[in-house]
């Protein structure tokens, strides 16, 4: 799968901060089918290798690593089963690396001067983050007033309030959430609730 492929399959991508001993597989699971495959477990906590680890073995699962931001981090993510790396930011040297691994990567841009960087990389596809602090919505029309190709998944702020106005945006092909689990408070009845109403959402 490509990117965009990835960013295509449903119109959110949870943002996941896993930590414990919990079976993740069955998490997993719960998201995939209320109809949201494609999962981002951010390497934030000490869990969230392991947790890949057991989630890409779901079928219909397609896990990724967040919160990627150096070569080394990289290597992890993709032994632990990762198909796609999500970054916070765009660097040189993590965007060499991740093309030389051939792995479908979605970095952070904030600004023009970000996106001229990708754009000089190879790169059409970018997270917009933080994108409510970023200037939300109008600020990420101003900026793709002067880019036909690039393509967005607006993450950082994103609610279930306001998802369905950046979806309805022609650059953006799905929004990143986090909202869609808290924590070991919720339940997987909880989880799998609003995962659903998350999956009907379109543009």
């Amino acid at each position: 799968m490509t990117i965009d492929d990835i960013m295509r399959a449903a119109p959110v991508i949870p943002v996941l901060v896993l930590d414990g001993d919990e079976d993740w597989a069955t998490f997993a699971e719960t998201f995939v089918s209320a109809g949201l495959p494609v999962l981002e477990v951010t390497l934030r906590s000490p869990a969230a290798l392991g947790a890949i680890r057991q989630m890409s073995q779901v079928p219909g699962a397609i896990v990724g690593a967040g919160t990627v931001l150096n070569e080394h981090q990289l290597g992890q993510a993709i032994d632990a089963g990762s198909r796609f790396i999500v970054a916070p930011g765009l660097t040189e040297s993590l965007t060499a690396a991740a093309l030389k691994a051939d792995i479908p990567y979605l970095p952070g841009v904030a600004t023009a001067g970000d996106i001229m960087r990708g754009l000089d990389l190879g790169l059409d596809r970018f997270k917009f983050f933080p994108a409510q602090a970023a200037g939300g919505i109008p600020a990420l029309k101003a900026l793709t007033g002067p880019f036909a190709e690039p393509r967005f998944c607006p993450t950082g702020g994103i609610t279930p309030a306001n998802a369905q106005e950046w979806l309805a945006l022609d650059a953006v092909l799905c929004v990143g959430q986090s909202w869609l689990y808290r924590g070991p408070e919720d339940t997987l009845p909880e989880v799998a609730e609003r995962a659903r109403a998350a999956a009907e959402l379109k543009g």
